[in-house]
């Protein structure tokens, strides 16, 4: 626990200078990580429970990290299963696709316009379609 005492300006600070006051968004993004690992069966519901009252109740970010140290990887790929990510990763490949295909409209644009005998955009939209292929198969294979 952090020890606080009194600056010049009567306003209470840690004692150390290495710590933090943590945010809600890194509050809750520790309380998803339990919560996740609690629906894998890693921490039982009392020890879901004690784990995010100490959440709440905590201040500084060095509070943080001992309540998901005994998880694998910091429990960091327990989220990678969630509904959230898995939207999140849909929707980045969705934004990959459209990015691809406004290029190929550009291209196929440029080719006509140059009137080039050789289909020479054949070779950017391969590298891109493959790349739009490998991102769906890392989507695929997170789950």
């Amino acid at each position: 626990m952090t020890e606080l005492h009194h600056s010049g300006t009567d306003a209470l600070v840690p004692s150390s200078t290495a710590d933090v006051r943590a945010s809600d968004a890194e509050r809750e993004h520790v309380a998803r990580i339990l919560r996740a690992a609690a629906g894998e069966g890693l921490l039982t519901l009392g020890e879901a429970d004690e784990r995010l009252a100490a959440l709440y109740a905590s201040r500084w970010r060095s509070g943080l990290t001992p309540l998901t140290a005994d998880l694998p990887d910091g429990g960091h790929r327990l989220l990678e299963n969630t509904a959230e990510a898995r939207h999140a990763a849909r929707a980045g490949l969705r934004r990959h696709a459209l990015t691809v295909a406004v290029i190929a409209v550009v291209l196929l644009t440029v080719w006509v316009s140059t009137e080039a005998d050789f289909f020479w955009p054949v070779w950017p939209l391969a590298f891109m379609a493959l790349s739009v292929f490998k991102h769906a198969q890392r989507i695929d294979h997170r789950r």
